[in-house]
């Protein structure tokens, strides 16, 4: 089983733009660093990148249970990419909000033990990875140039900031830690399946399939969240104006 690096993964990682960094570097994310721009931004060196990446999914695959792995992704743009990961690799995640007090305290109703942690990007998510520092729970963690590493045990370096780029990134890593796996299912779905896609551009979709479909059949997909809101409304009659109080309403006399 070869881990090397392919062209065609090589190809994927420049088109997501998974080298582009930010003007500002950490001190210690330089050796992760090739070169610099004209404009001052840092480029990634994307042979480390899936160096790290194969040394995150080794440490994963190492954990008996996978649902003793978790995954963290507070912005929105990685939401969709940790449910994927977590549904096809079978490890838990938690997408949006995190809740302080997850890891270390144990009379809340989500309390959680896991064994290992992964982060979309330890600024956004820095509560877990800190709270995660205190019962010694390893951290991997996705890394732009200008986050900090503290508390970091594997660092993968990656823009963070681009939602192409966190989808490949956790495709990458969920097809490797399938390959590793003993009795494993293939990943056999696109990359795309892992993008967050915005609420305006699913609409529209929506609206086009309607529009491209035949007269007289009806579209599944049709119901949107604005024809879902007006049958949720009461029923009122037409140009009929209701005082609260009144004896219509049943209310006070």
């Amino acid at each position: 089983m070869s881990n090397k690096l392919t062209e065609s993964d090589l190809k994927l990682m420049l088109a997501a733009k998974v080298h582009i960094g930010t003007r500002m570097c950490d001190p210690n994310i330089e050796r992760y660093c090739w070169n610099r721009k004209q404009g001052g931004i840092h480029i990634i060196n994307l042979g480390k990148t899936w160096e790290k990446l194969i040394l995150a999914a080794r440490i994963i695959v190492a954990i008996d249970n996978p649902a003793d792995v978790i995954v963290v992704s507070a912005r929105q743009i990685g939401q969709r990419a940790v449910f994927k990961y977590a549904q096809f690799t079978g490890a838990s995640y938690i997408g949006g909000r995190y809740t302080p007090g997850t890891f270390t305290n144990q009379i809340q109703k989500k309390f959680m033990e896991p064994r290992l942690l992964v982060v979309t990007d330890p600024f956004a998510d820095h509560q877990p990875v800190k709270e995660a520092s205190f019962v010694n729970i390893p951290t991997i963690a996705f890394c732009t140039t200008d986050v900090s590493l503290r508390n970091v045990d594997v660092c993968i370096p990656a823009n963070t900031r681009q939602k192409h780029s966190i989808a490949l990134m956790y495709y990458l890593l969920a097809r490797e830690v399938l390959k590793m796996r003993k009795n494993a299912p293939k990943l056999d779905v696109m990359v795309d399946l892992f993008m967050y896609r915005e609420p305006e551009e699913a609409e529209k979709q929506a609206r086009d399939q309607q529009q491209d479909q035949p007269d007289g059949e009806e579209n599944p997909q049709a119901d949107t969240f604005e024809n879902q809101a007006d049958l949720q409304q009461p029923d009122q009659p037409t140009g009929q104006k209701i005082e609260w109080g009144s004896d219509d309403q049943g209310g006070w006399q």
